[in-house]
């Protein structure tokens, strides 16, 4: 489609080949292979030397779609689907890096990715370093000549800490890293990182994307010359697919990503100015929040604050459980991005795996609750949560 096309266009219209049959929605190819016309056919396709369907766990029309939407609307130039958020940065790093590589990685980070960075990738002899703040002197004193790549959340889960994306390019590229950003607390609709200066973009597709928590789904996206070989190269062999029928139904949730991101976002900000005034709450985190520490740079990169917002009650983890366990509306459930809102205590879910040391250096202490904020009455939400504060 037209460079000159909307992202709200792009998200209803990019990526669609029609079929013989003319269809208007994107038709929905369950198959595993797919029929050549001949043996030459064949090989020229298994070959790479003619384009078209192989076998669906690489090449399958209903993914493609997908991923040429995606790419449009994060303005890439390639996307690569996988199974889910954590294939994608599986993916990314088994793709793009090597035995005696080092990752930077930003300290607060989603659970899961602490342990495939910190624990799992070093069996394979890939070390990381994770830095705590978002400060870049941090992550300029923790180069060493073995990084390759610059890993980042940003808004990061489950505290929303912003990082610069063109300040951390700038330290990435001198030291020949790649800079990875998951996008997944924002997606298009609200920052493109590629556009800032990153290399490759994550996507948990499971949220935002879907928005209505009905599959799983993931993508890595980026320059072709960047990512395609070695991130296709290892979904190719290794298999972390994204199914047709996954795809196709997050297709349909990109349809709606913008209107439900900006409705989220509004709601959002109206919460986390109603939590501040709130005296069993110690502290918010959102950053469309002037209290919050990178307020000003989230407003130059992201076009809202969001719709995650977490925040530490009074009394540690019987005071943070007392106000799960009393609400009545929202779901207690580790998912974001859902049309429904959602809480949880990321000390003993998400975050439950590693260390309480690592935890205290993140900043997850035991009175942190987040909250995806759905698509409910706020003043219900205020409500269910009004309930297990007082």
């Amino acid at each position: 489609m037209s460079d000159d096309y909307k992202l709200e266009t792009l998200a209803v219209r990019a990526g669609i080949e029609r079929s013989q049959f003319g269809e208007h929605s994107e038709a929905l190819y369950l198959t595993s292979s797919f029929v050549f016309k001949s043996a030459a056919q064949a090989a020229a396709r298994f070959g790479n030397q003619e384009p078209g369907n192989i076998y669906s766990r690489f090449t399958n029309p209903t993914v493609t779609v997908f991923e040429q939407r995606l790419a449009a609307m994060e303005g890439a130039e390639v996307c690569i689907a996988t199974s889910s958020g954590m294939a994608a940065i599986l993916s990314c790093v088994m793709g793009l890096l090597k035995s005696g590589d080092h990752i930077l990685c930003s300290g607060s980070v989603f659970g899961a990715t602490i342990q495939l960075l910190g624990n799992i990738m070093k069996r394979f002899g890939v070390d990381t370093t994770f830095v705590s703040g978002t400060d870049v002197a941090k992550w300029q004193a923790a180069v060493t000549p073995k990084t390759r790549m610059f890993y980042v959340e940003t808004p990061s889960n489950p505290l929303t800490e912003v990082y610069d994306i063109a300040a951390l390019k700038e330290v990435a590229r001198k030291a020949g890293a790649l800079l990875v950003v998951d996008n997944c607390f924002c997606s298009p609709a609200l920052q493109q990182p590629l556009a800032l200066g990153a290399d490759v973009v994550i996507h948990s597709a499971t949220k935002y994307l879907d928005g209505q928590g009905r599959v799983l789904g993931g993508a890595v996206l980026g320059k072709r010359e960047v990512v395609y070989e070695g991130v296709l190269g290892f979904l190719r062999t290794a298999g972390p697919t994204l199914s047709a029928f996954n795809a196709w139904i997050i297709l349909k949730g990109l349809e709606t990503l913008n209107l439900r991101v900006q409705a989220q976002s509004a709601a959002a900000l109206e919460l986390a100015r109603w939590l501040e005034e709130q005296p069993g709450v110690e502290r918010v985190y959102y950053p469309g929040l002037p209290s919050h520490p990178q307020h000003a740079l989230a407003m130059r990169q992201q076009k809202s604050g969001g719709g995650i917002v977490s925040f530490d009650v009074k009394g540690g983890r019987e005071g943070a459980w007392r106000v799960v366990d009393n609400t009545r509306l929202l779901s207690i459930t580790a998912n974001l991005g859902d049309t429904k809102t959602t809480i949880t205590h990321p000390a003993s879910t998400t975050h439950g795996r590693i260390t309480s040391e690592a935890r205290a250096a993140a900043g997850i202490g035991e009175g942190l609750l987040r909250v995806a904020v759905g698509l409910e009455a706020i003043e219900d939400i205020k409500a269910d949560l009004a309930r297990g504060m007082r």
